[in-house]
């Protein structure tokens, strides 16, 4: 078989994530499939109900019932484990002295389905890309990510090393088995420095949310303004991150795709007056003891205020919340909050 990196980064290699049983996780994603159409099947007869069809309420409530029963087997809470946090390679302790040692892990491990086929979230994905990256550049992947995070003045985002004094270090903390509050375990991060090995904070996740803003949005005001400095990435390129990719999914939005290394909404409204969805772009992460989201709603911008110049990039917002909490879900926060500063914007 052959995988390509864009194969990597939309999650569709068929390289496994932390979990090593295929039977498991196929049956995690038909119980969150049939969760997921069970409400669609509820909002359907709810609706029929409202335009005057005969329905049994007892069955939309019964049917209710039983996802709020799966939602809350799927969730975490204070007392109960996230199933993704369950798996022994979330806390390895060894130190990887390259991205090419930890490959190790799972490089011979059999490929769950043929690459392109299936969508399946694998940070291991990323270890394999981070070896390419290394390769292509001839640099050590750690050195290569923190001169792009100085090229972007994000001074305050580096390796989550663990014999390393950083300056502000956040305590990470879990519940444990009876609910109480207690610091996360200690875990070595060497073995996926790209899938979440890194520290930030919220301003440097603001400043690269809007350098990758200002790369998406500098090619419509290119024309108007010839003193625009150039994004620190081609507008092309931002716009091909950002769109859907087919076979795809997202766990912390349904209405999203996966893009390239980001959960894409993309704009739409099917009948008037009815729900419109906003293109945005986001991602979540997760660790052990912390939880982390950025979502960025560009704005939708008007042609007439380009073409004045009164206007430059970045035009949107940008929400970046850390937690140092595990298996906190941040992103349908972060969507409530941009909306609320795009509404307010407009009313002005």
């Amino acid at each position: 078989v052959a995988i390509t990196t864009r194969l990597l980064v939309s999650h569709l290699s068929g390289i496994r994530h932390y979990e090593k049983d295929i039977t498991k996780v196929k049956e995690e994603k038909e119980k969150a499939n049939r969760a997921f159409k069970q409400t669609k099947l509820c909002k359907d007869k709810e609706q029929k109900e409202k335009e005057g069809k005969e329905i049994e309420k007892t069955d939309s409530a019964k049917l209710r019932k039983e996802h709020e029963g799966e939602v809350k087997s799927r969730n975490s809470k204070p007392g109960g484990k996230d199933k993704e946090f369950e798996q022994e390679e979330y806390y390895l302790k060894e130190k990887f002295e390259s991205v090419f040692e930890s490959l190790k892990i799972f490089k011979n491990d059999p490929l769950f389905f043929k690459p392109g086929d299936q969508f399946l979230y694998s940070t291991y994905g990323f270890t394999l890309l981070s070896a390419i990256v290394e390769r292509v550049s001839g640099q050590k992947f750690t050195d290569y990510m923190l001169k792009m995070f100085r090229d972007l003045d994000m001074l305050s985002t580096v390796l989550d090393d663990n014999e390393a004094m950083i300056y502000n270090r956040a305590r990470c903390y879990v519940y444990n088995k009876k609910g109480r509050l207690v610091n996360a375990p200690y875990v070595d991060n060497s073995y996926k420095w790209a899938g979440g090995g890194f520290l930030s904070s919220v301003g440097d996740l603001l400043k690269f949310g809007n350098a990758l803003l200002y790369s998406y949005q500098a090619g419509q005001f290119k024309s108007t303004n010839s003193k625009l400095l150039p994004g620190y990435l081609k507008p092309d390129t931002v716009a091909m991150m950002w769109t859907p990719v087919p076979k795809t999914e997202v766990s912390w939005d349904r209405d999203g795709k996966y893009a390239m290394a980001w959960a894409v909404v993309e704009k739409k409204q099917q009948c008037g007056c009815c729900r419109q969805q906003r293109h945005y772009a986001s991602h979540t992460g997760g660790a052990v003891g912390a939880s982390s989201v950025l979502l960025i709603l560009p704005e939708e911008l008007d042609s007439e205020a380009v073409g004045s110049g009164l206007v430059a990039p970045p035009r949107g917002v940008i929400v970046s919340i850390i937690c140092n909490m595990q298996s906190v879900s941040l992103n349908s926060t972060a969507l409530k909050i941009a909306r609320e500063f795009d509404k307010e914007k407009w009313a002005q």
